[in-house]
């Protein structure tokens, strides 16, 4: 979600003119500010890949026993979309109680609401147990995951935007963006030890538990190294100096609703090939892959690493040909990879393994610049919330249904399919991207 400044010249064309440190302001530096949202970040998306991993690996088993593996697949994913659904509420609810207690209290609620909501993941008796009780607490949870993700919004990207120095924007652009492949990282590398130390029957039973009781320890660390910054007087006072406060959503919704909408839409590649990378591929086991659930983990679980490498190169990128051009060039890039995804996934395990770790290098180049191209573009007093609402929206749009989607596709028509709904999402980026250009060119 980093927020970025617009530019209208050289290579930063859109990034750099409206998102101006205000005068006089104390001086902090970026590196402390980029620690606590990598932090912040990693713990979000620890709990958001625990839950997708467990959506494939666990879910189907556990609480539709009753569906054959494809129903059962596709509701489970039906249930993971929910949180995306409920997360612009949250942010909408949660931006109303900052107001109310602060930007310290609605962080704590916020992550003790995440925790608490996946912490109690872990406890759900299965559908043997309490039947159709289980699979409607898991919606209410999931549902709960969903409001608490929309309330971590901190501020804390924008703020790195605004006092990184203006040749290294997107350097600092894709700190924050290590989160994913770091929380993947660990997540992945969790699920694998417990999948492959543990029996069938165990893992099944008892083992993808522990994961969501991690994510709650992590949420806690997170809290703290956050609320450092946050209550910090100094940065405090930066937050409000440079208006990172609450505005009314009705309003900004009114006055900035094209810049919401290009906002969403512009990462729409990345967010396409997000979940086709990292949630898709263990779904597609009992369906074409030929490799086991642990073997495939283990490979994404090297492709996150290269996906790690692949983000940090964004920012050397971007800060020599400037932001909208990587986005634009990597989902160039992602619409060429599509063409190839059916040969990859319907060959032998070389080509899948291929189709992962290529995937996942192309996911950091994208994912690494992905927020703040177009969100950089608000003006001052709605760059808060509008920032926040605009990922709320492009993870709606892009990711939300992605794995349902994708599975569905596959399953119905073939993994050509797949392809072309990657190929969507490449040309809705390459379309917003060009319908904002336009529109800061007018400006």
């Amino acid at each position: 979600m980093a927020t970025m400044t617009h530019n209208i010249s050289d290579k930063d064309s859109m990034d750099e003119a409206i998102w101006r440190a205000p005068d006089g302001h104390t001086h902090v530096t970026p590196g402390e500010i980029a620690v606590g949202v990598v932090i912040g970040r990693a713990s979000e998306y620890f709990d958001f890949f625990v839950y997708g991993i467990a959506s494939v690996l666990v879910f189907p088993t556990v609480f539709f026993p009753h569906k054959d593996t494809v129903e059962a697949l596709l509701l489970s994913f039906a249930i993971f979309s929910l949180a995306f659904l409920a997360r612009p509420f949250g942010t909408v609810l949660f931006m109303k109680l900052q107001k109310r207690w602060g930007r310290s209290g609605k962080l704590t609620a916020a992550l003790f609401l995440l925790g608490s909501a996946t912490v109690s993941v872990g406890f759900l008796p299965d559908y043997a147990t309490l039947g159709g009780t289980a699979i409607f607490l898991l919606i209410v949870l999931r549902t709960l995951q969903g409001i608490a993700v929309g309330g971590t919004w901190d501020g804390l990207p924008s703020l790195l935007a605004i006092n990184a120095p203006p040749s290294r924007r997107g350097w600092y652009a894709m700190l924050g963006q290590l989160g994913a492949p770091v929380g993947f990282v660990l997540a992945s590398g969790l699920f694998y030890y417990l999948n492959t130390s543990l029996s069938k029957a165990d893992f099944v039973d008892w083992g993808w538990r522990y994961p969501f009781f991690v994510a709650f320890s992590i949420n806690v660390v997170a809290l703290f190294a956050r609320l450092r910054l946050v209550v910090a007087e100094e940065f405090s006072r930066m937050l409000e100096q440079s208006e990172l406060e609450p505005t009314d959503v009705k309003e900004l919704v009114n006055a900035q609703s094209g810049n919401i909408l290009t906002g969403a839409f512009s990462g729409l590649a990345t967010y396409a090939l997000f979940h086709l990378v990292t949630i898709f591929p263990l779904s597609w086991v009992p369906m074409g892959m030929v490799e086991t659930e642990s073997e495939v983990l283990m490979v994404q679980l090297t492709g996150a690493l290269l996906a790690i490498v692949a983000v940090i190169a964004s920012g050397f990128i971007a800060d020599r040909i400037g932001r909208p051009k990587t986005l634009a060039g990597v989902a160039v890039l992602i619409g060429i990879f599509s063409l190839f995804i059916p040969g990859l996934l319907n060959g032998d395990a070389a080509h899948q393994n291929t189709f992962i770790l290529i995937g996942f290098i192309l996911l950091g180049l994208s994912y690494g610049q992905a927020h703040g191209v177009v969100s950089g573009s608000f003006p001052r007093r709605f760059r808060y919330t509008g920032a926040a609402l605009t990922a709320d929206f492009g993870w709606l749009i892009g990711a939300a249904f992605a794995p349902l989607v994708a599975f569905g596709l596959a399953v119905k028509l073939g993994t050509f399919a797949v392809g072309a709904y990657v190929m969507s999402g490449v040309v809705c980026t390459l379309i917003a991207l060009y319908v904002h250009d336009q529109r800061v060119a007018r400006q």
